[in-house]
């Protein structure tokens, strides 16, 4: 199949959650709006979006949260990359909860819709304020809602929803979060350096301030969260394969999570694997060793350098993110590569679980033990076939294993955003980072 077109593409950045007070995002978009230059009416509409969401999460919603973040655009090419132009920055809002959930979400979109006699804008209302808008919702699971805002003109971006898109969240206590995401297209030329995070240098670095991100500049996260910032000393967990237990296959071997899983699903290692034809989609899922800044370090390295790699296939850029990685922690990384026709090239080394999903089965792809950055074993390459109506899904060990495809069915054909947002409110831990990429095939 030819590729007529790239897939939409953009990278988030300064991540801040707010669960125990969920009003406090009103003046933190107030703040964040300003600050990438949204001009004063559209600032104005997101502030309004963002105080309905948060005042339903207060009224109504067990356990809600609301993520703000900044979404940026990819360059159209490298030579607007490397002359800093060509992309454009959003804000987008994920608001998700518990319960009770929406018995009928075309009723609670409708104008003038309030359960509770409020005064509030309603969902109908932040619905055409938004560029992007979804929601899901099930009645005794929650509810998860995406709004996503661009500046006027909306870039063309703003027309298509994003091929692949994650969400990470720090451990309870911290405002920095050691695991992260990120995905490029590769036609077969260099990429452009996207990246604003500077990779650590032979001796790591020391961790950057509170309030200062790793490049020096303020750190809106840590600025505008209403919890104070506490560093704590830090654990360092091991990133490679978990001890195995009876009734569970250890890290070496192939598992087939799901029962009936279709033979498209399973994957082969494959020696010297090489691109297909077409523009392919690398996606990294990435695990700091341990958490808080010192691991948020590793994997802002990681990212930096699959961003700047030249190689084509997973296992090359994993040679690239393991040299990147010296004089830091370390971390778990895992790297596939989407094709137009579905091929899928996977390549992992640590704890990151990665599976292809669909309805009806959920197969699981092989990572090895090691710790990227430390030490890794020969790296393998395995091929799969994604099927047309499945998703590719990366986790870190924030998440537990024990989910099945019935638990996202009802997400697939929602977008990557919202069923990452799902999985991870289902199988999500406070106890550790915790980070989830959802890509899919670029048709």
């Amino acid at each position: 199949m030819t590729v007529t077109r790239s897939p939409v593409l953009v990278d988030s950045e300064d991540v801040a959650w707010f669960r125990d007070q969920p009003e406090a995002a009103r003046g933190a978009a107030a703040a964040l709006g300003r600050r990438i230059g949204l001009d004063e009416q559209r600032t104005a509409q997101l502030v309004l979006a963002v105080a309905e969401l948060a005042g339903n999460l207060t009224k109504h919603a067990v356990d809600g949260s609301l993520l703000l973040r900044v979404v940026r655009t990819h360059a159209e090419s490298g030579a607007e990359a490397r002359a800093g132009v060509g992309v454009t920055a959003g804000v987008e809002v994920i608001a998700v909860d518990s319960g009770p959930g929406m018995a009928d979400i075309p009723a609670a979109l409708r104008d003038g819709m309030s359960t509770s006699g409020t005064l509030g804008i309603g969902l109908g209302a932040v619905q055409r304020l938004a560029d992007s808008f979804d929601i899901h919702s099930r009645p005794g699971t929650g509810t998860i809602q995406l709004a996503r805002f661009w500046p006027r003109p909306a870039p063309p971006a703003a027309s298509g929803e994003p091929a692949v898109a994650g969400v990470t969240r720090p451990i309870s206590g911290e405002q920095t979060c050691g695991d992260a995401w990120a995905a490029r297209t590769d036609s077969g030329s260099p990429p452009a350096g996207r990246g604003r995070t500077p990779a650590a240098g032979p001796r790591g670095g020391e961790a950057p301030a509170y309030g200062v991100s790793g490049d020096g500049r303020p750190s809106w996260s840590d600025l505008t969260n209403p919890l104070s910032h506490q560093m704590r000393p830090t654990v360092p967990r091991h990133a490679g394969a978990r001890p195995e237990t009876p009734g569970r296959p250890g890290p070496g071997e192939a598992r087939t999570i799901q029962a009936g899983a279709v033979a498209t699903g399973r994957s082969a290692p494959v020696r010297a694997a090489s691109p297909g034809g077409g523009e392919g989609l690398l996606v990294m899922s990435c695990d700091g060793l341990g958490h808080g800044p010192q691991a948020a370090l590793a994997a802002q390295a990681a990212v930096q350098a699959f961003r700047t790699a030249t190689g084509r296939t997973p296992e090359k850029v994993m040679e690239d993110v393991h040299r990147a990685l010296r004089g830091t922690r370390g971390a778990a990384v895992a790297i596939a590569r989407l094709e137009p026709d579905g091929r899928l090239l996977f390549c992992g080394i640590g704890n990151i679980t990665a599976a292809l999903v669909t309805t009806a089965a959920r197969t699981t792809l092989m990572s090895h033990p090691g710790i990227v950055g430390h030490q890794m074993r020969q790296l393998r390459t395995y091929e799969a076939q994604l099927p047309s109506a499945g998703v590719l899904v990366m986790h870190s060990d924030g998440l537990s294993e024990r989910w099945s495809a019935t638990d996202l069915a009802g997400l697939l054909h929602h977008p990557p955003a919202v069923l990452a947002t799902g999985l991870l409110r289902q199988a999500g831990t406070r106890r550790d980072d915790a980070s989830v990429v959802i890509a899919r095939t670029p048709r």
